[in-house]
């Protein structure tokens, strides 16, 4: 590609995505059953298995960690469960305290690595086997999540496509520390690199826990009064979907509906604002948190009964955009 050359996708490029994502539908409900069927030949009688959460005030987080408890119990096993709330002091004291109780197994939902990983590593020195989900850990034996490369690059090439592959692109960028937050970025930055017409403002947003709705709809009214020419500001692009549902409220209340949302997780408002034709959500990569929290534990049962595990499993998940939604929410099963 040659200097200042465009790079746009056309019609054809977007029904190719749609296509993808139609197959991606129909073999998310074939691994589902698949899996719950394995799942019946598996069990943790006997065996205490601990399940820690950075924190579950995010539809993703408390339905993976409501959904481990419940699996846990189901094959006969009894879960300890903690919730830090958010607080990275209160995430380490629980670890602490789970390693000293000696469970057969931890999970660990999310998290900055900084902060966990050393107390996974003395997790495993300490003969507990540790599982993670949305966690890149050297320290876990395997890793429960999203395909996170492909959901980063199909968001950011449907974004790129709705666009015409020019304009400036806002962008919260507050949790890189976090790995599927970093390599969602950092597939954004692959994607528009090919298209030279499509800048990044910077500097990037920060997005922030807890408030997150209202900071991201502050930080969104801010750059709109810089920005007050409509074209001049053409997406706004997170590695999750609650600034994304800040932002959208922020664009509405200015209207500013011209400018398109992108974000990940499919939490069933944001889902309902992408398939309202008049908002400006633009698409939604919808991951299957329930599914990752069972297969998280499905995991544990395989590892304690001799199995060898691969070092990530991953759950697919579902681009939905403008012309998909109602059939993802259906798929999902979100009311």
């Amino acid at each position: 590609m040659t200097k200042g050359q465009t790079t746009g996708l056309g019609r054809r490029d977007i029904l190719k995505l749609t296509a993808v994502a139609g197959t991606a539908l129909a073999a998310s409900s074939i691994l589902s059953k698949t899996a719950a069927a394995a799942g019946d030949a598996l069990s943790l009688k006997g065996k205490r298995i601990a399940i820690s959460a950075t924190g579950t005030d995010h539809y993703f987080d408390l339905q993976a960690y409501n959904a481990q408890i419940d699996e846990v119990k189901r094959l006969g096993g009894t879960p300890i469960a903690v919730d830090a709330g958010r607080n990275d002091g209160k995430l380490v004291s629980q670890l602490q305290t789970l390693i000293a109780q000696k469970p057969d197994a931890i999970v660990q939902i999310l998290g900055t690595l900084s902060v966990i990983d050393p107390w996974l590593k003395k997790a495993r020195d300490a003969g507990i086997p540790v599982l993670t989900v949305d966690v890149g850990s050297t320290n876990s034996i395997n890793n429960t999540t999203s395909d996170n490369w492909g959901i980063g690059k199909d968001l950011a090439l449907q974004l790129v496509s709705d666009i015409g592959g020019e304009g400036n692109v806002i962008v919260f960028n507050g949790f890189y520390g976090v790995t599927p937050c970093a390599i969602r970025y950092d597939q954004l930055v692959n994607v528009v690199k090919y298209f030279p017409k499509v800048k990044i403002i910077q500097p990037e947003l920060r997005d922030v826990i807890p408030n997150t709705v209202q900071d991201a709809f502050t930080q969104i009214t801010a750059i709109l009064n810089k920005y007050p020419e409509k074209g001049s500001i053409k997406a706004i692009w997170s590695a999750w979907d609650i600034p994304q549902l800040g932002a959208t409220q922020a664009l509405t209340a200015a209207g500013r509906t011209e400018i398109r949302t992108y974000g990940v997780d499919g939490s069933p408002e944001v889902l309902q604002l992408v398939a309202d034709p008049n908002s400006p959500a633009g698409a939604d990569a919808a991951q299957q948190p329930a599914e990752i929290g069972r297969t998280a534990i499905r995991n544990v049962a395989k590892l304690l009964s001799g199995q060898t595990l691969p070092r990530e499993t991953y759950v697919p998940a579902l681009l939905a955009n403008k012309s998909n939604v109602a059939d993802v929410i259906k798929t999902l099963g979100i009311g």
